[in-house]
């Protein structure tokens, strides 16, 4: 029952990469340690399914609740309190980030791997800096660009560190976005939900081919983009009265504490089904 609620309560953080701009819901499952597993299910869908199913059905549930959640919370909390939330997010992502570490090296690490993170930390921060270049002027509104929009979501979750909430500002689409979840508007939601689903089952066997081959290179390119997606939610210029400093330090220190929390309690409470998982997923 722990473990079932643990990996609910990160399938709601994973969530809350679909909505919330800065955050990458790929780079929040590779943070709380459940990238490969899922990548390995998506791409090898029929190998063991009814136990990778009831291993991934809380990390599901939890994942939809934490899209429904955020857009009923994104407009209110990010337009009341946006800076302080996102010190939350990144004292969550900056808990983790030893467990990270520690399994980018599982299989080794050498001095190309430290060049592989360098050089897309760089890389990846100039993209993300510049980006909202590419579509300043917004774009239409139409089945075919939320289509767009679910596969950039899909892609979310395929590339750790790409947040595609972040895209869907640049293209004027995010607030009716988070509108058209809140309001169950299917005419916003079918596409998106058909772009993911697509973007997803496409790119998770190329990203699974790429671990099995380079699982060192490819966690430590994963690690160049969480780090630079984390510095892009760092709310640089922000102006903050003392108490907003103070609220802000308590939630970074809140969201480092209850990522590591988390993150321990993996170990802790691993059931036999998510261990041999795991195990699968090494060996492959």
């Amino acid at each position: 029952m722990a473990d079932w609620i643990l990996r609910f309560i990160k399938g709601i953080f994973i969530g809350s990469g679909f909505i919330l701009p800065g955050v990458s819901g790929g780079a929040l499952a590779a943070v709380f340690g459940v990238y490969e597993k899922i990548i390995a299910f998506l791409a090898h869908i029929t190998k063991d399914f009814k136990k990778n199913v009831i291993y991934f059905i809380p990390l599901g549930l939890g994942g939809v609740a934490g899209v429904f959640v955020f857009s009923f919370l994104v407009s209110f909390a990010l337009g009341q309190y946006e800076n302080q939330i996102l010190w939350f997010f990144v004292g969550a992502i900056v808990g983790t980030v030893p467990v990270l570490w520690r399994q980018a090296g599982k299989k080794g690490r050498q001095t190309k791997h430290y060049l592989i993170l360098s050089f897309t930390f760089v890389i990846s921060l100039a993209f993300l800096i510049y980006g909202e270049q590419l579509f300043g002027d917004g774009v239409p509104q139409n089945f075919g660009t939320w289509l767009l929009a679910g596969f950039l979501m899909g892609l979310g979750m395929i590339i750790p560190g790409l947040s595609p909430s972040n895209f869907l500002v640049y293209m004027g689409m995010y607030k009716d976005m988070a509108d058209g979840i809140k309001t169950m508007d299917l005419s916003v939601i079918l596409p998106i939900v058909i772009g993911g689903v697509v973007s997803v089952l496409l790119l998770s066997k190329i990203a699974d081919y790429i671990f099995q081959r380079a699982y060192a290179g490819m966690f430590h390119f994963i690690l160049g983009v969480v780090f630079s997606s984390t510095v892009m939610i760092i709310p640089f210029g922000a102006h903050f009265t003392f108490l907003q400093i103070l609220a802000s330090i308590a939630l970074f220190i809140a969201g480092a504490a209850l990522s590591f929390w988390m993150s321990q309690l993996e170990d802790k409470y691993q059931t036999p089904e998510a261990s041999a998982l795991a195990e699968t997923d090494v060996k492959n």
